[in-house]
């Protein structure tokens, strides 16, 4: 398949690989006893995975939630909230995201077909970036945006009666924005992952000094 990667050197998230046979099937290093292992985000922008949740909004309207994050700071990068997600919203996102922050190394997910699109694979393969699909029925395999879902039910969709689009998006992005720079998360020494700059009091922005 094209554009999946190569995962020769990568750091993985289990010792013991001897005896292993790599393949670039699905993102894994597969050992001889049928196990495997999985690509251990490095750094920021090694690792970006992205799913969709569901809700609904009053009148019974289904409501598509797109998240993609940073695997290793954890950062929340977009959310995508529509009536209807296409493989070209994904697409639409992620261009988006490429032009801000830069290509990821791989992207994680499920075999939804927003994601397994053959225009999806190819884009991605020509900009260099490796898909990691997961074992369909194994949600456990892409536990960081599982995660970040569950905590995005529990802390808002839960608690919230959403009776129209424009009201779940404003507040799905406001919970976006305080979960990346308010929340405290215990795995990052209970910091949020994209902290706001705050000056001290009384001290001027350097681009206001001349």
């Amino acid at each position: 398949m094209e554009g999946e990667p190569q995962e020769g050197g990568e750091d993985l998230e289990a010792g013991g690989t001897e005896g292993a046979e790599e393949t670039a099937q699905k993102g894994r290093l597969w050992l001889n006893n049928g196990s495997c292992v999985r690509l251990r985000p490095l750094h920021k922008d090694h690792v970006w995975t992205y799913d969709f949740m569901e809700e609904r909004t009053t009148d019974g309207r289904k409501v598509r939630i797109l998240s993609i994050i940073d695997e290793y700071t954890r950062e929340c990068l977009h959310i995508t909230t529509a009536r209807r997600l296409s493989s070209r919203d994904v697409l639409n996102a992620l261009f988006d995201l490429f032009i801000r922050r830069g290509v990821p190394g791989y992207i994680r997910s499920d075999n939804g077909p927003e994601f397994a699109a053959k225009a999806v694979r190819l884009w991605l393969g020509r900009l260099g970036v490796g898909t990691l699909f997961i074992e369909p029925g194994s949600p456990w395999e892409n536990g960081y945006i599982e995660s970040f879902n569950g905590k995005l039910r529990d802390e808002l969709l839960n608690g919230e009666i959403f009776t129209t689009l424009i009201e779940a998006r404003v507040l799905i992005e406001n919970w976006r924005r305080h979960y990346n720079t308010v929340r405290p998360h215990s795995s990052l020494g209970y910091k949020p992952p994209a902290p706001e700059a705050v000056l001290p009091q009384g001290q001027d922005h350097p681009s206001t000094i001349s």
